[in-house]
C-alpha cells in the first residue's frame, strides 16, 4: 500500500500530515501528487469526498517551501466557486503548512477590502479567492498576477455552471504562460475539455472513478409524491420531509436538506424550526458572518439540520454527515452527485433520500441515466395519494336541472304547467310578435290608423334591419299608435303583443306615450 512517505513530499509537510492522523493517500492523491511534484499540469477527476483538496494542497506546499513572496504578487493562486469552499481550502493550508513559513490570504466577498489589502501588501505565498473578488482587487490596482507560479481551479465544473467562464479566461490571461496549472473536478463537462485544451499544457489526466458516480457507501432512495392539490404541494412536501427525518430516528444525527431555490431554503428552515427541529438556513443571500456561524455550528455538532442551496453542495467537508435530504430534485444531474456526496465521506456509511413530484420526473430520469442505476423507490410517509374526488363525474351522469324562465312572473295560462312551462311560454313571447299577422286594423278600425301605420312602417323596417331582437318592440310601438289614445280602456289585451302580455307593460307603454 502506498504511503505519504513514498510520495517525495517535503519533510515538514509529512510531519503535519502525521499530526493530522493520515498515513495513506486516497487514489486521487496517489495519482495526482507525483506528477504535480514533477512540475506537470494535472487534470484530476474524482467523485466528491475523495480528498481532491489535499491532492493539490500538499504538492503546492512542497513546491513553495523555498522562496519568498513579494508585495502584491502572490506566488500561487487557488480559485474556488464559493466562499465556503474557499474558506475550507484555507483551513487545509493552515493544517498542512503549520511547520512552514508560508503566508496566505483569503479573498472572498462579504469581508472588508481594507483587511484583505493589508495582507496582499505584505506579500503572500498562497492566494485563495473567488473569481469576482479577485478581479475586484485587480481592477483597483491592489494586485498583480504576473508572479503566479502555480494556479489551481477547484471544482471546475461548478465554476462553469455558475457562469464564471469569462472570469476564468480573463484570470488565465493575467497569469504567466509558464505557470503550472491544476484542474480538479467531480465531473467532466465538454466545456471543461475546451478550457483544459486551451490553458493546460499536456496535462496528466488522473481519473480514479467513473465520471459522476456516487459512493457505494451511500444508501439512496426516493419518494415519488403527488399532491392532493396543486396549492398544497409545498406544505405536503414539508410534511413528508419531517416524517422522513422522524423515520430515521437516532440514526439521523445530523443532515443537510437541499433545496433548489433560496426562497425554499428559508421556507423549509422556518417550517422545521416551527415544528421543533433544530435547523438553520444557509444560502448566497445571507450575510457572510451569518453563513460562517451557521456552518461552524453545524460542523461542531451544535446544529442538527442544515437547510442549504447548492452553495453548500460543492466541496464542503463535514466528515460526519449521516443523512442528505433532497427536498427538490436537482435541475442538473451532476448536482445530485455533489449533494449526496456530503454524506458517506472517507469510507463512512451515509444515506441520501429525495422527494420527487410529477414535474420533476424528467430530471429524475436524467439523474438515473447519469449514475447508470435506478434509485430505489421508498414508500410515501403520507400514504397513498388520494384519488381525485369523483363528484364531477357523478354529476355528469345525472340529468341536468331544468332552467328557470327569465320572466319573474308566470304568464297567463301557465299556472298548471310543469317546470318547463315558463321556458316554453317565454319562447312564445319572443316568437309571437315576429310571426303573428298584424291584428291592428281589426281591433281598432279607426280612419286615422292607416295614416299612422304608414308613418310608422319605415321606422319598423329600419329597426328590423338593425337588430333582429328589436322587431317585436318596433311593431308593438306601431300597434300602440293604431290603438288610439284609450288610456286603460283597452283592458289587459295589448294589440300586436299577444294575449299573454302582462298588463303592467301595457301601462308603462301608455304612460310613456302620455308623457
Amino acid at each position: 500500500m502506498t504511503k505519504f512517505s513514498d510520495l517525495n513530499l517535503n519533510p515538514k509537510v509529512l510531519k503535519a500530515i502525521d499530526e493530522a492522523g493520515y498515513t495513506s493517500p486516497t487514489p486521487i492523491q496517489a495519482g495526482a501528487i507525483p506528477p504535480a511534484l514533477e512540475g506537470r499540469d494535472v487534470l484530476g477527476i474524482a467523485q466528491t469526498g475523495t480528498g481532491k483538496t489535499a491532492s493539490f494542497t500538499l504538492p503546492m506546499l512542497s513546491l513553495l517551501a523555498r522562496g519568498r513572496a513579494r508585495a502584491r504578487m502572490p506566488r500561487s493562486l487557488v480559485l474556488c466557486p464559493t466562499r465556503e469552499l474557499a474558506a475550507q481550502v484555507a483551513e487545509n493550508f493552515d493544517t498542512y503548512s503549520k511547520h512552514l513559513k508560508l503566508t496566505k490570504a483569503l479573498l472572498i466577498g462579504g469581508v472588508s477590502f481594507k483587511e484583505q489589502d493589508k495582507l496582499i501588501d505584505k506579500g503572500v505565498d498562497v492566494l485563495i479567492a473567488t473569481p469576482g473578488r479577485l478581479l475586484d482587487h485587480f481592477e483597483r490596482g491592489k494586485l498583480l498576477l504576473t508572479g503566479v507560479q502555480i494556479m489551481v481551479v477547484d471544482e471546475a465544473d461548478r465554476m462553469l455552471d455558475m457562469g464564471f467562464i469569462p472570469d476564468i479566461e480573463r484570470i488565465f490571461s493575467l497569469t504567466p504562460f509558464t505557470r503550472q496549472t491544476f484542474f480538479f473536478s467531480a465531473t467532466m463537462a465538454p466545456e471543461i475539455e475546451r478550457i483544459t485544451n486551451t490553458f493546460l499544457s499536456n496535462p496528466e489526466r488522473v481519473e480514479v472513478a467513473r465520471q459522476a458516480t456516487a459512493s457505494e457507501t451511500i444508501e439512496q432512495g426516493v419518494v415519488m409524491f403527488k399532491a392532493t392539490r396543486r396549492d398544497r404541494e409545498a406544505s405536503e412536501k414539508r410534511a413528508i420531509l419531517r416524517m422522513m427525518i422522524d423515520g430515521e430516528g437516532d440514526k439521523c444525527t445530523n443532515a443537510i436538506v437541499f433545496c433548489n431555490r433560496k426562497i425554499d431554503v428559508d421556507a423549509v428552515a422556518k417550517s422545521l424550526k416551527k415544528h421543533g427541529y433544530d435547523a438553520a438556513p444557509i444560502h448566497g443571500d445571507l450575510d457572510q458572518s451569518q453563513r460562517t456561524r451557521t456552518l461552524d455550528g453545524f460542523r461542531a455538532g451544535d446544529l442538527r439540520l442544515l437547510v442549504a442551496s447548492d452553495v453548500a453542495a460543492r466541496g464542503l467537508d463535514v466528515p460526519a454527515v449521516s443523512h442528505v435530504f433532497n427536498f427538490d430534485v436537482p435541475s442538473h444531474p451532476e448536482d445530485y452527485v455533489h449533494r449526496i456526496g456530503r454524506t458517506g465521506r472517507a469510507g463512512r456509511d451515509g444515506k441520501a433520500m429525495m422527494i420527487c413530484v410529477p414535474k420533476d420526473e424528467k430530471n429524475m430520469a436524467a439523474i438515473e441515466a447519469l449514475i447508470q442505476k435506478d434509485i430505489p423507490r421508498l414508500p410515501n410517509p403520507l400514504g397513498d395519494t388520494p384519488e381525485a374526488a369523483p363528484a364531477p363525474e357523478a354529476e355528469a351522469d345525472t340529468p341536468p336541472k331544468p332552467r328557470r324562465s327569465r320572466s319573474r312572473r308566470k304568464p297567463s295560462g301557465a299556472e298548471d304547467a310543469g317546470a318547463t312551462a315558463p321556458e316554453t311560454s317565454g319562447t312564445q313571447t319572443q316568437s309571437a310578435p315576429e310571426h303573428a299577422p298584424e291584428p291592428a286594423p281589426k281591433a281598432e278600425p279607426e280612419k286615422a290608423a292607416p295614416r299612422e301605420e304608414r308613418s310608422e312602417k319605415p321606422r319598423d323596417a329600419r329597426n328590423d334591419d338593425e337588430q333582429e331582437g328589436k322587431s317585436g318592440r318596433s311593431r308593438s310601438r306601431g300597434g300602440r299608435g293604431r290603438s288610439g289614445g284609450g288610456g286603460n280602456g283597452g283592458g289587459d289585451k295589448v294589440v300586436g303583443m299577444g294575449d299573454h302580455m302582462p298588463s303592467f307593460i301595457a301601462l308603462s307603454f301608455e304612460d310613456r306615450r302620455a308623457s
